[in-house]
């Protein structure tokens, strides 16, 4: 079953001071995310990424289309309280102290007095933050408060949770500690639908991923399949510090990190360098199709894009 169903979402907002005009923040969007996947939508600033994100919160009203969450209507408000959510940049209470500031959530998010304490302790373990569980807010950094801001959005249980560039200010440990959260999440059959430009952590992350560029969706699909395009190359890695010179002439871009030489080169010429490494009596370490990555498809993305606005100017 489809978790998320985005049904012709569209934003156009009137910009301007004296003669307003319309500006299309959102073209119509069509998009289903499926039940148990963590699913990146993938942009470059200003792409359509938060407004997606606030229109199936609820926080500003669409142009037209429509949505559906967990299979009901996504403005049904006791469908709110089986989602999560992370803004980009969220905004706490300073003087509060992180058990607070949960505490405060966990009220408005209904979570019985029971329970609320156990809950706070847990998510609070989970992100990271019990030694400064009493601190307040005033003292954390940006990537303490990206990790309670995290800690409230999954406090209440949610089976949908959706995220923000939740990897915004935090250091590579803590972006690696999100990533193995959503992991946990996922295990425990939860959506999570993440919006980033951080593309590294998308390929590492996601079951699927939707680019989007200027309003518009430029392409979806699952990473395995964008990325499984071969090259033409082959990554070849032996031990030992120098490069053969025949190697040097068949066309490889060779680097050496310690021990091993790594050398990037045309499948064509894979025989022959095998050769190379034989005469020179250089053990072969592994042998690799250079395939393309989320990145380079992202990009060729965004260029044909940008090629299509030219044309069409």
């Amino acid at each position: 079953m489809a978790a998320i169903e985005i049904l012709g979402l569209e934003k156009t907002y009137m910009v301007g001071f004296w003669r307003k005009r319309p500006k299309r923040a959102l073209h119509p969007l069509h998009l289903a995310v499926e039940e148990g996947e963590i699913f990146g939508f993938l942009g470059p600033n200003g792409a359509g990424k938060t407004t997606t994100l606030k229109l199936l919160m609820g926080l500003v009203f669409p142009t037209s289309g429509s949505a559906r969450i967990l299979g009901r209507d996504w403005t049904d408000p006791d469908i709110k309280a089986q989602i999560g959510f992370l803004p980009e940049q969220p905004y706490f209470y300073d003087y509060l102290t992180a058990h607070e500031l949960l505490d405060y959530y966990g009220q408005l998010s209904g979570v019985p007095a029971k329970q609320r304490k156990q809950r706070i302790n847990e998510v609070l373990h989970r992100v990271g933050l019990t030694d400064v569980k009493g601190v307040q807010l005033r003292k954390f950094s940006k990537g303490m408060l990206q990790r309670a801001g995290i800690a409230q959005a999954i406090l209440h249980d949610p089976k949908v949770v959706f995220f923000d560039e939740p990897m915004s200010g935090l250091d590579p440990m803590g972006r690696r500690e999100v990533r193995d959260l959503m992991e946990q999440l996922k295990q425990e059959g939860k959506t999570v639908f993440f919006s980033t430009h951080i593309l590294s952590d998308a390929e590492a992350l996601c079951d699927r991923v939707a680019i989007i560029y200027k309003g518009e969706l430029k392409g979806i699909g699952a990473v395995e399949d964008l990325t499984s395009t071969v090259q033409g190359k082959v990554d070849m890695v032996w031990q030992g510090t120098q490069v053969p010179a025949s190697i040097k002439t068949l066309g490889a871009e060779c680097h050496i990190t310690g021990e091993t030489v790594r050398a990037v080169i045309s499948e064509a010429q894979q025989d022959a360098a095998i050769d190379v490494l034989r005469r020179e009596r250089l053990r072969l370490i592994s042998i690799t199709p250079v395939r393309t990555s989320l990145e380079e498809y992202f990009v060729e993305k965004l260029r044909k894009a940008e090629s299509s606005a030219g044309g069409a100017a």
